[in-house]
């Protein structure tokens, strides 16, 4: 079993590690919110500690699960970042969204390469069950050294390329889920507008070319206007805005994409920023 460093307790973070606490791994855990790490050992074990260098001191591997860009800076890098003390030889694996220039740079600062941009699609639901997919971007012996790690809470693992290409796969993840999920909405919206019985539509259509995850797992509370779990829109947004910036660098035209992330803001100017991605429907009344 491995020592394993993991930084980031959040929705998606505190399962994954409980995970790893129940296949058997030693658990050196930091999460901003200090109470936060203190209830996991008290429910799962391990060791909470005071920064991530702290944590990362003597671990084998060394996961983050975070925010952003700016999130994944602080627990990397500088004094109580993890790779002030992390081993040459330990194994880094990120599963935040971040900017692929981000992840390359965190690549090239492990002296062994033994690092891995590796974000995860699933959402709370896939965390929660161990059955997450993960695209991973990095070299081949990251990948070997790290899969018996990431099978804990992943069903599916794939090498998609170097540093900076599992952040390039989690974009074209989110661009094919905006257009679906707004699409989901519309279809909706209509169907109640032209006095369908809406569950007897899921059940002609959903197993056709229209079903989806989205339909299979939204769709009816979509319909019942229940918004308060998921992946939130604050999220997305964060998401939609790496992936425009991308877009922009390499010349991709994503008009669709643009387009549902100024409706995604027309909800948070509603208020709706920590509501699921799903409640795009609201927008339509």
């Amino acid at each position: 079993m491995a020592i394993v460093a993991f930084a980031g307790l959040g929705v998606m973070g505190w399962p994954m590690a409980r995970h790893l606490a129940q296949a058997g791994h030693s658990l050196r855990l930091f999460n901003r919110s200090p109470d936060k790490a203190a209830r996991f050992v008290a429910a799962f074990g391990g060791t909470a500690c005071h920064s991530a260098a702290e944590a990362a001191d003597g671990a084998d591997l060394f996961v983050t699960c975070v925010g952003d860009d700016s999130d994944v800076r602080a627990v990397t890098l500088g004094p109580a970042g993890g790779f002030a003390t992390l081993r040459a030889d330990a194994v880094f694996i990120d599963h935040s969204t971040v900017s692929p220039g981000l992840a390359r740079s965190l690549a090239a600062a492990r002296p062994r390469g033994l690092a891995l941009d590796a974000p995860v699609s699933g959402g709370q639901a896939g965390a929660e069950a161990g059955t997450l997919a993960i695209m991973c971007g990095g070299s081949q012996g990251a990948v070997r050294a790290a899969e018996p790690i990431l099978s804990a809470y992943a069903r599916r693992i794939v090498h998609v390329g170097p540093p900076g290409q599992g952040q390039l796969a989690k974009m074209v993840n989110q661009i094919a889920i905006a257009g679906i999920v707004q699409g989901l909405a519309e279809a909706l919206h209509f169907a109640r507008r032209a006095g369908l019985d809406v569950e007897r539509v899921l059940d002609a259509i959903g197993q056709g070319a229209a079903q989806s995850w989205q339909m299979d797992n939204r769709a009816r509370t979509m319909i019942e206007g229940r918004f308060d779990f998921g992946f939130a829109v604050d999220l997305m947004r964060k998401d939609l805005g790496l992936v425009l910036a991308e877009a922009r660098s390499n010349g991709a035209t994503l008009p669709v994409t643009a387009l549902v992330d100024q409706f995604y803001a027309d909800i948070q100017n509603q208020g709706g920023g920590r509501d699921d991605t799903s409640s795009l429907i609201r927008r339509l009344g």
